[in-house]
């Protein structure tokens, strides 16, 4: 049975742990190994990490960097960034990451998610679509490196062929609303949560577990990430890892 997962999203740049706006404008708030150990301590559901450069910069995956993550790690952990091949996804799977995140490579790419489905299994494939809404008509796209590169897919009929080449969890990510803090793009959610059967799990927006809580009443079984909800604490954004407790987490998602 599938239940609601609340996943802390943390972005790595140069090893060290930030912070975007819009996939823009990155800030550094700490190292990604503590990070990891404070959550923990906090109990989470499941982990995302996501080299954001990796692909930009055209080089492998950070393997040690992983395996030092996945060592720290006591919760499900999914890793993105400079994933290219069904190797590199063995890998990193051997390293104890329980799901590989994988976006440009998809789309360059497709018989990748089914070559590597059939190698680890379907679920431990995670495809991320990170889209945006077009200048002129309001129509949604799917980006890739940083939000700087526009592939003229749409999210929902990508997240349909995704699934049926094996992939066993869809992430979709909103660059209009990341670091915002101002809710998810519902419109965005729906359209992607009724043409998949696969377990979709939504990014970017998230300023408040009430936000979070709506979502999950909303959609029930699904997972919600967030970024700033989760390195940021009051109105100047200090930074504090920080995750809702046994109580609070009862509250969202009864």
């Amino acid at each position: 049975m599938l239940y609601p997962r609340i996943i802390p999203c943390l972005l790595v740049k140069d090893k060290g742990l930030v912070k975007t706006v819009n996939f823009k404008n990155p800030k550094y708030v700490g190292d990604p190994i503590n990070a990891v150990r404070i959550f923990n301590e906090k109990e989470v559901d499941e982990l995302m990490v996501l080299d954001i450069d990796a692909t930009t910069e055209r080089r492998e995956p950070d393997y040690k960097m992983i395996e030092h993550l996945a060592a720290e790690c006591r919760m499900p952990f999914c890793y993105g960034g400079g994933v290219k091949t069904s190797e590199q996804i063995q890998r990193i799977i051997q390293l104890g990451v329980e799901k590989v995140a994988i976006s440009s490579a998809a789309l360059e790419n497709p018989e990748l998610v089914r070559q590597a489905a059939e190698i680890v299994g379907s679920q431990s494939i995670v495809v991320v679509l990170d889209t945006k809404k077009k200048f002129f008509g309001g129509k949604y796209e799917v980006f890739t490196h940083n939000g700087r590169k526009a592939t003229g897919k749409g999210p929902a009929e990508w997240a349909v062929q995704m699934e049926k080449l094996g992939a066993g969890e869809i992430v979709i990510n909103s660059i209009d609303n990341d670091g915002m803090m101002k809710g998810f793009d519902l419109h965005l959610i729906d359209k992607i949560r009724t043409c998949i059967n696969v377990p979709l799990t939504v990014l970017g927006g998230a300023g408040s577990l009430e936000d979070i809580k709506n979502i999950i009443h909303k959609y029930g079984a699904i997972g919600v990430a967030a970024g700033s909800l989760f390195v940021f604490k009051g109105i100047y954004k200090a930074v504090l890892i920080n995750y809702p407790n046994r109580l609070e987490k009862a509250a969202i998602i009864e």
